[in-house]
């Protein structure tokens, strides 16, 4: 039976309108850095180039080899700038640095993943296969909802999530902005594309300094 990861892990569920604090549990993925506007760059492309054929190859490998098959796991990101007023107001892409990731079961090894990588990497079709690597990403608590519509309409949702609720739940942001992208943007129009969009945070009462 192919299982569906997406369908088992919680955090692979938000509501739209609504924001809601969730425990991420540690998780791995195929990873792969780059900067600049995913729209123009050509390290987006060599990038997303690379991701895909290696976890197809590791599912592949899984359900040939393991017996266990499982659906590949939709893209995600994360996204950083120095200037975060450039992923809500401002949306300059251009200053974007970003890692895509996909994720792939903890069953699948370092083993396994350096097996696809090699056989991917022969058949020179990964342009970007020497920035890959597969590494557990532990966000722990977070903030997330569902964003239903254009990509560049994700600024008012950010503010809101950063400026808004995150202090009023007497919590601060830590670690990187992250997406969820649970449509295919080539079949999906955009106004019905579903992202999750989700905030690392922390306690804030619990790093304030203590008083003198």
């Amino acid at each position: 039976m192919k299982v569906d990861l997406k369908r088992q892990i919680e955090t692979y569920k938000a509501s739209c309108g609504r924001f809601s604090v969730v425990t991420v549990p540690a998780l791995q993925f195929l990873m792969i850095d780059g900067h600049g506007d995913p729209n123009t760059s050509q390290e987006y492309k060599d990038a997303l180039a690379t991701l895909y054929p290696v976890a197809y190859k590791m599912k592949f490998f899984s359900k040939q080899e393991l017996g266990r098959d499982y659906t590949v796991m939709p893209l995600e990101a994360l996204w950083w700038a120095e200037d975060m007023d450039t992923f809500t107001s401002a949306r300059d892409k251009s200053r974007w640095d970003w890692t895509l990731m996909n994720m792939v079961p903890g069953w699948m090894t370092q083993d396994h993943y350096e097996e696809a990588r090699k056989i991917v990497a022969n058949k020179g079709s990964a342009p970007a296969i020497d920035g890959l690597r597969l590494e557990t990403l532990d966000e722990g608590l977070s903030v997330q909802t569902l964003h239903i519509g254009p990509y560049d309409d994700e600024g008012p949702v950010l503010e809101a999530m950063h400026n808004s609720f995150i202090p009023g739940e007497s919590l601060m942001m830590t670690g990187k902005h992250h997406e969820i992208y649970l449509s295919d943007p080539r079949r999906t129009p955009p106004e019905k594309l579903k992202t999750i969009l989700r905030q690392p945070v922390t306690d804030a009462e619990r790093v304030a300094p203590s008083p003198q």
